[in-house]
């Protein structure tokens, strides 16, 4: 479910030292399948594990997670780093924002999920997202742009080289184009 590299298990053996006996670390997602998900690890004393959650065994410490959130971090990646600039902790859950559905689960879904997790990320640096509107029956997906990429000049661009590109590699002989079903009109909230 969680993977954590061994500078951060060592990082995490150093912080629970100075804790209460048995504590160990919580790893949760506040609204996960939303896209205002957060991840977040905290300490986890003895008394705060419920029998509902899972336990998952690290280097002289488990990660706890409890079960609302437990679908929403499966392939997180936790790692600590030091450089010139200092050390960071960063923690990578990609299925944060939306639940991972099964390679065979209708295209749709799969399409959906691409975008919660891989589109809109990349997107919201610049206050934008996209949605889809449908599929149609020649194979096209029709994509709704809203926020600042919404009148965007550059809306063209991030559809054809990246969104599309994306998608038709990832979803090859089920997707023939992308196309954009957005009336943009340019605005305060664009970008040029």
């Amino acid at each position: 479910m969680i993977s954590i590299s061994e500078t951060a298990q060592a990082h995490f053996c150093k912080l629970l030292e100075k804790q209460e006996d048995g504590t160990n670390i919580r790893v949760f997602v506040v609204n996960p399948g939303t896209p205002s998900a957060e991840c977040g690890v905290s300490y986890c004393p003895p008394d705060a594990i419920e029998a509902s959650d899972t336990q998952l065994e690290f280097n002289g410490f488990d990660a706890v997670v409890d079960l609302e959130s437990a679908p929403f971090l499966e392939g997180a990646e936790i790692d600590f780093t030091t450089d010139q600039m200092g050390s960071q902790l960063t923690l990578k859950a990609p299925n944060a924002k939306a639940r991972k559905v099964e390679d065979d689960a209708p295209l749709i879904e799969r399409i959906n999920y691409m975008i919660e997790a891989e589109v809109n990320p990349q997107l919201a640096s610049h206050g934008g997202k996209v949605s889809l509107v449908e599929i149609t029956p020649d194979k096209i997906a029709l994509l709704q742009f809203g926020g600042g990429c919404n009148g965007c000049s550059m809306v063209d661009v991030t559809l054809k080289d990246g969104i599309e590109k994306q998608m038709l590699a990832k979803f090859s002989g089920e997707l023939i184009g992308v196309k954009d079903a957005t009336e943009h009109k340019a605005g305060e909230h664009s970008y040029y």
